[in-house]
């Protein structure tokens, strides 16, 4: 079992709000997170059809049960839920709601639709490097094939059979509470060349014409895969300052460990010789961003610059006005070319832009206030900033 950073905020907001939704992806954590937090709440699990069809014949002799707090796991498979706790919510302000679910979109149209205003909403997604604690004899690309679902680390089961396992779940049982896609090879193989366009700019047009379906259906596709936390965008950085900037969005997965797998990758070994192990490590940097904004009860502020000159830099992080430049690389050697760009935007953007920095999987560290190379595996540590 694992300490989460998320628990931290989850228990202030408990103290705030009578109502406080957790999502993320199945398997992620937030059952046992909820229990752990809250060991003298009840729970309740809606994916148990008889005691779905309990609650549904009377919700609010349901509700009123719990006169401190209960624990409703996977609450959007019981939409007419919402509206009752509400009810409740409103009338009574010691009773405490805690609800989780794994389809973002299910949840958060309930919570849209009934409770606007009154939940507090946070996302759990894998563990964090941090939270897996010492990882010294574990490589990189352990990291990066193993990825970092709790079922891997916690229960010692072997990731290709935690990952699959986890897609036949995810498309023979929640793809049909999002929607009816016919073809679920085809979805599969849709999935599949996401992965090989990982860290790259998500072209619907290219993967329309290899699948053979409308870019209509692509985008929905995404869409799923972004609502049951699958995959996510990273939006292009954009600023009025005279360049012409590009508009199209990066794709990136929540677990590098289930890109991997979508691959064909069987073992960390494979991961060291594939032409997409760059790739791969920079999903994994750029989500263990994410992962601590989401830590934090925060949203995402993180972006990527490329303009039509084709200047890049991986990680653009903007808290106000002020912005925090990241390469990201996977090579063990240090090399001034890693700056070459950051050094561009760093005249481009001016004082706006406090530091540049290079993640990279070498050991040797050279910070200073502005610009220096850090190992991934200490970039929190060193940065403690980025808790803002």
């Amino acid at each position: 079992m694992y300490l989460r950073d998320l628990q931290k905020e989850l228990l202030l907001l408990t103290k705030q709000w009578s109502v406080i939704s957790v999502t993320g992806p199945r398997q992620s954590g937030k059952t046992t997170l909820c229990k752990l937090a809250f060991p003298d709440y009840e729970y309740v699990n809606l994916e148990n059809l008889p005691m779905r069809e309990m609650v549904a014949k009377d919700p609010m002799a349901f509700l009123q049960r719990f006169k401190t707090g209960v624990i409703i796991d996977e609450a959007q498979l019981l939409p007419d839920l919402f509206s009752y706790i509400q009810v409740i919510a409103d009338e009574d302000k010691i009773s405490r709601f805690v609800l989780s679910g794994s389809s973002d979109f299910l949840l958060m149209k309930n919570i849209s639709q009934s409770q606007a205003g009154r939940v507090a909403v946070l996302r759990l997604l894998p563990l964090t490097i941090s939270e897996l604690g010492d990882i010294s004899r574990y490589s990189t690309d352990d990291l990066l094939y193993n990825g970092f679902y709790p079922a891997v680390w916690g229960d010692g089961k072997k990731a290709d059979y935690v990952y699959e396992s986890y897609l036949s779940t995810y498309i023979e049982r929640d793809l049909r509470q999002l929607v009816n896609i016919k073809d679920l090879e085809l979805f599969r193989k849709f999935m599949v060349l996401c992965a090989t366009r990982i860290g790259t700019e998500f072209n619907a047009a290219s993967l329309s014409n290899e699948l053979g379906i409308s870019v209509v259906t692509v985008k929905e596709w995404l869409r799923l895969l972004e609502a049951s936390y699958i995959c996510y965008q990273l939006p292009p950085f954009f600023r009025n300052i005279g360049k012409r900037l590009v508009k199209t969005p990066k794709i990136y997965f929540y677990d590098v460990g289930l890109a991997c797998h979508l691959l064909g990758i069987q073992s960390a070994t494979q991961v060291a010789t594939h032409p997409l192990r760059g790739n791969l490590f920079e999903d994994m940097v750029v989500t263990e961003m994410l992962k601590t904004r989401f830590n934090a009860g925060q949203r995402s502020n993180l972006f990527f610059y490329r303009d039509k000159g084709q200047h890049e830099v991986d990680v653009l992080q903007e808290f106000g006005n002020e912005l925090r430049a990241y390469e990201i690389k996977s090579a063990t050697m240090i090399s001034q070319d890693f700056y070459r760009n950051m050094r561009y935007v760093k005249r481009l953007l001016g004082e706006t832009l406090l530091s540049t920095q290079v993640i990279y999987d070498g050991e040797n560290e050279w910070d200073k206030a502005e610009e220096g190379f850090i190992n991934y595996r200490r970039w929190k540590e060193n940065n403690p900033w980025q808790e803002k």
